[in-house]
C-alpha cells in the first residue's frame, strides 16, 4: 500500500509499473492515495478537476483501467452499474452499505471460506472478492 504520496514518490510508484507519469496520471493517483477512500469514477473525475478543471472523463476511465491493469488499485464491484476504485491492494474484503453507498474494509483474516467449488479444468484462482452488503437495521418493534 502505497502511504507516501508526494509527487516524487508517485512518480516514481508510476514509473515502477511500467505506467509514463503524466500530469493526469499524476492528479488521479494523488486522488487515489491521498484519500485512501474506495471512490468510483465520477468521484475521481470531479475530485482531480476540482483543482483543475482539464481532465476528460475518459482520461479519467482510461487511467483507472491501466491502474487496474498494473495492479496499483482493486475494482470494486458492488453491482453492475456501480464500480469503485479501492487503493489498498493488500488482501482484504467489503462491507457495502446498500443505502449510503458507503464501503468499508473487512481484514481478510476476518472472513473464512469454508468449502470452494472445484475450478475448471486449466484453471486457477486468481482472487477471490467477497462483498457483503449490508443496510440500517429496522427499529425494533414498538421502540
Amino acid at each position: 500500500m502505497i502511504t507516501d504520496h508526494s509527487r516524487e514518490n508517485l512518480v516514481s510508484v508510476l514509473r515502477q509499473r511500467g505506467i509514463g507519469p503524466t500530469h493526469q496520471r499524476m492528479e488521479i493517483a494523488h486522488v487515489l492515495f491521498s484519500r485512501m477512500e474506495h471512490l468510483s469514477a465520477d468521484q475521481v473525475l470531479c475530485l482531480v478537476n476540482g483543482r483543475h478543471a482539464e481532465t476528460s472523463k475518459a482520461t479519467v476511465y482510461n487511467t483507472l483501467k491501466l491502474f487496474v491493469e498494473t495492479g496499483l488499485v482493486r475494482e470494486v464491484i458492488v453491482d453492475a452499474a456501480k464500480v469503485f476504485y479501492d487503493p489498498n491492494t493488500a488482501p482484504h474484503h467489503h462491507f457495502y452499505d446498500v443505502e449510503s453507498g458507503e464501503i468499508t474494509d473487512i481484514d481478510a483474516e476476518a472472513v473464512t471460506i469454508v468449502g470452494m467449488p472445484a475450478l475448471p479444468p486449466g484453471k486457477v484462482a486468481a482472487g477471490m472478492d467477497v462483498i457483503i452488503r449490508v443496510r440500517p437495521a429496522a427499529p425494533a418493534p414498538g421502540a
